[in-house]
This record gives C-alpha cells, structure tokens and sequence, in this order.
C-alpha cells in the first residue's frame, strides 16, 4: 500500500473525484502542452453531474483554451475524461485519464506513480504481524511510513480545524439552484443555548460535520477523508474528541494516522469513489476511519479497533449515491453529520461487544466493494435515481 499521506490531500471542494481530480489532470496536461488548446469529453458520472461538481469550471479556469463535450458510454469507466490536444488545428495527442476517487488519477492506464511503504495489504496480516511481534497499530504505521508522515498530519489537522471554524462562522445560501441555506451557524448558535451538556456536545459534533461540508459545497478548502463528499465526518470527530473529550492534540494526530491505514485498506481493496460504489465507499468509509480513530482514542485494543471499523462500514452497506441537482449539498452535508454520530456509537459498541463478532473487517470492505459493483450505475452519482430523481420529478427547488 501506498503511504497515509497520498491518501489525505488538501484542496478544493465539492468534489475530490469530480473536481479536485479534473484539476489535478488538467494542471499535468497544461504543463506537458504549453501554448495548446484543448477539447475535453467528460464521460458518464462526470457527465452527468459536473456541472453541479464544477468540474467544467475547473478545467476551463486551468485550460483555458479549452472546449468541453459529455458523452455516456457504459463500458467505459464512470469518471472518465479524455483530453485532445492541438497545436493550431493539428491534433497532436490524445490521453484518457481516469479519475479514481480521493483526487487520485490515472493517466492512460499506467501504473500508480506513488512508492509502495506497506508490505502488507489486508487487516488481517497487519493484525497478525503486530501480534507476532508485539507491536501496536501506531507502531506498525511508525515502522514502515516516510519520516515526515506525522509533521503532515499536523498539517492536515490544522487545515481541518481551519475549515471546521471557517464553516461555522458562515451564513447565506451555498452555491447553485436548491438554494440550501447553511446550517452549521444555526447548529452551533442553538447548541450554546443548551443546558443539557450531553446534548450541547452532540449538537456540537452534528455543527462541526456541517460546517466542513458546506465548506465544501462552497468550492472551499477542505481535506479527502478520504473524499471532499465524505470530508466532514472524522474532522468532526476528531475536533469532538479534543474540545469535549479533552483528547490531547498529539493523541489526535496519532488517530489520524489509525485512519488513514484503514483508509487505505478500503482504497486498496475495494474503493472510495461514489460513481464506483455509491456512497457506502465514500461515507461509510469515512465513517469507518473515524470510527477506527475513535477507538484507537478510547484506548481500545487493535481487535476493538478494527471491530468499530468493520460496525461502521457494515452498516452503510447498500447506501447509494444520488445527490440531488448533481450538488454536494443534499442529502450529502447531513449524511456526513449523521455518520458522525455512527462512528462515534460503533466504537461505543465495540468496545463490549468485540469478542462475539463474526465478521472481520477484510470481509466488510470485499462485501463493500462487490455491493457497489452490483449497484444499479443510476444510483452511483449520476442523479438519475433515488432522491435526485424524486425531488426533480416534483420540482420543489424551482418553487
């Protein structure tokens, strides 16, 4: 596996696979054809909801000289982007670039760039080998990562806090028209009034997940956790545990890094981007790192650990992606909020429960995958089913 840092980026939203990765392409593509224009054909999911993605936008903003085209064509890959170029009226090349999830991209089918820092590439030899050689998880991570890991992960946090502080000062409308009005400002306004301390925090878990993702929807800088549509649930998490669970700040950076190894399984084995598996790839494996890391600072053992993790992801099986308008805004920001709190309850019951479990988490994340394969392609971010259907079916937005 590649290292945790390739898996944490930071940038702009809506959309890691929609934008972030677009943009990522298009920046590669100016640098390798100065002084070209460019005709650009955005295929499938990325056709279907670019627009409320801005992935036209961003490509146009970097290219410039550009022209963009959709076409739908069910035996290529759901994001894909072919890119013509041309010196005055020759075309000179044509490269097909793939946009993975996570803001990863693959460029003609070659082979992925990063370096290789893990041996191991399932749970269960990564729990077998710290038990042979009595290693924790931290330990594992801290054996085999580049040395500057942890100094990025600071830097990730602090960018997550940014954006959790920045979302929940905001107000007005986001962007496009549903007209969503932000919430986090609300949230976080009626949690003040609250007496009830338990329920003052857990509205203050609910604010923090909706200010990152309105942030988000907003084009702002957020983190992949492991995607932009998935970016509020463990900077919710983590910002929970360390203003209201008095979590130091150095355990918190280490949950991050508990995160990201099991982000990396689910990138791995399985996948991350909801035009391949629906939501369950992106917000519940959100929710199953963040669930890992809550966990890990509970100070449960790696078995309880992994256990949060697999509950998490187990219980997102099935959820599909149909953002309505082709927006991040419903029923996306709420979800993360919600997943929040399922992270936060799968440790909770991991934590009693771990001795009777039967399903490991090599197998949720098998089952995960095969689930999104076997996923009507409507239901895998195009907004041609589900809510996205319903709701402009009534064509409430417009009222």
């Amino acid at each position: 596996m590649r290292s945790i840092k390739t898996l944490y980026k930071i940038g702009h939203g809506p959309s890691s696979s929609h934008t972030m990765g677009p943009a990522f392409a298009s920046e590669r593509i100016k640098e390798m054809y100065p002084n070209h224009h460019f005709v650009v054909t955005l295929y499938n999911s990325l056709a279907l909801t670019g627009e409320g993605h801005l992935t036209d936008k961003v490509i146009k903003d970097i290219l410039v000289d550009v022209e963009i085209k959709i076409a739908i064509d069910a035996k290529a890959h759901p994001n894909l982007l072919i890119f013509e170029v041309f010196k005055e009226d020759k075309q000179v090349q044509t490269i097909e670039v793939v946009s993975l999830g996570g803001g990863d991209i693959l460029f003609n089918n070659e082979k992925e760039s990063s370096p290789i820092v893990y041996p191991h590439s399932t749970f269960d030899a990564i729990r077998d080998y710290c038990k042979t050689h009595q290693i924790s998880l931290l330990d594992y991570i801290k054996k085999y990562e580049e040395e500057d890991l942890f100094s990025y992960l600071e830097m990730v946090y602090d960018q997550m806090v940014k954006t959790i502080q920045k979302g929940m000062s905001a107000t007005g409308l986001l962007p496009g028209s549903l007209k969503v009005e932000r919430k986090a400002h609300t949230l976080y306004k009626n949690a003040l009034k609250q007496t009830d301390t338990h329920l003052k925090n857990r509205t203050l878990l609910s604010t923090y997940a909706f200010a990152v993702n309105e942030e988000n929807a907003s084009g702002g800088i957020v983190v992949t956790a492991p995607t932009c549509g998935a970016s509020g649930v463990l900077p919710a998490v983590l910002y929970y545990a360390n203003q209201h669970v008095d979590i130091p700040r150095k355990d918190i950076i280490n949950a991050l890094a508990i995160a990201g190894l099991f982000g990396n399984l689910i990138r791995k084995n399985a996948t991350i981007s909801g035009a391949v598996g629906g939501c369950q790839a992106e917000v519940g494996s959100a929710c199953s790192m963040a669930a890992a890391a809550y966990a890990f600072l509970k100070g449960e053992s790696i078995y309880q650990i992994e256990y949060a993790a697999e509950i998490a992801m187990e219980h997102h099986l099935g959820l599909t992606c149909d953002p309505v308008g082709g927006y991040v805004q419903i029923p996306c920001i709420e979800r993360n909020a919600v997943a929040a709190f399922r992270a936060i309850n799968a440790s909770e019951l991991a934590l009693i429960l771990f001795e009777t479990r039967k399903i490991s988490f090599d197998m949720i994340v098998k089952t995960m995958y095969q689930t999104g394969l076997d996923m009507d392609s409507k239901y895998k971010e195009t907004s041609e089913a589900g809510m996205a259907s319903i709701y402009k079916e009534l064509d409430s937005w417009k009222k």
